[in-house]
């Protein structure tokens, strides 16, 4: 069994990611427009790694893909899509779409999210609550369901899911948001069952915590942003969950922080 019930852990002290230790691996990241998509898809790259970039925004994401090639890493893939859509054939063509222009698939971050309304549950509005539901659990099993089949194609393959503290103890007025979270936890830990001993694929969850995010300033206006680390200071987590140093670490729960 894969160690479901470990929660709230660290990647190993040791870890220090070499400067090639993404080399010839191809990850997607969704949410790669903005806050800690960006940083992972930016440290990915500047690691060796053929960085897929899903968001909408995209002007966002054309300067993104600049300043990856900046960095010098490999040729990105800047992929306009929307990931709130209700509509599976366009996350398969996607994967069809991938699998066409980059041929495999090593890692897939899903990173994408919002936050809805914070409020009572018993105040909340159904289109909002829906909303968030579609983004942050619908998008991320379309999502993974329709590239099962090329990262079954890669030699180590790695589904990173992104939590949240709210997502592993309830807490008022974090209405869906909390939920999906929720629901994250509980994906992560049914498919990395499935694939524990079938495959070649390590599914864990990371929770980012406290991180100087637009997502983060809009549910505490009242904070000081810079008391928060930035994205780029927690990316040492992100790079080992995609590094082969995490082979065999599958069905856990890491904190970032």
């Amino acid at each position: 069994m894969p160690e479901q019930t470990r929660t709230g852990i660290l990647i190993p002290q040791n870890y220090q990611p070499s400067a090639k230790a993404l080399a010839g691996k191809t990850i997607l990241v969704t949410g790669a427009s903005d806050g800690i998509g960006r940083s992972a898809a930016l440290s990915y790259a500047a690691h060796g790694a053929t960085v897929v970039m899903l968001a909408r925004n995209v002007e966002k994401l054309e300067a993104v893909y600049d300043q990856i090639e900046a960095l010098g890493g490999p040729q990105p893939a800047a992929v306009p899509f929307d990931l709130s859509q209700d509509n599976e054939e366009a996350f398969i063509s996607l994967a069809g779409v991938i699998e066409e222009q980059l041929g495999n698939l090593d890692g897939l971050l899903l990173n994408a999210s919002i936050l809805g309304q914070r409020r009572a549950i018993e105040q909340s509005a159904w289109n909002d609550w829906r909303d968030v539901m579609q983004l942050n659990v619908h998008s991320q099993f379309l999502t993974a369901k329709s590239l099962m089949p090329l990262l079954r194609e890669a030699p180590r393959a790695s589904i990173v899911f992104t939590s949240s503290g709210v997502g592993r103890a309830g807490k008022a007025y974090w209405g869906a948001y909390a939920v999906s979270k929720f629901a994250t936890e509980g994906m992560m830990q049914v498919l990395a069952d499935e694939t524990e001993n079938t495959s070649n694929i390590r599914v864990n969850c990371i929770n980012p915590g406290a991180t100087n995010t637009a997502m983060r300033r809009a549910a505490y206006p009242a904070e000081e942003p810079s008391s928060n680390l930035s994205p780029d200071a927690i990316m040492r987590s992100y790079l080992y969950l995609m590094d082969d140093a995490s082979t065999g670490r599958t069905g856990c729960s890491f904190n970032a922080q």
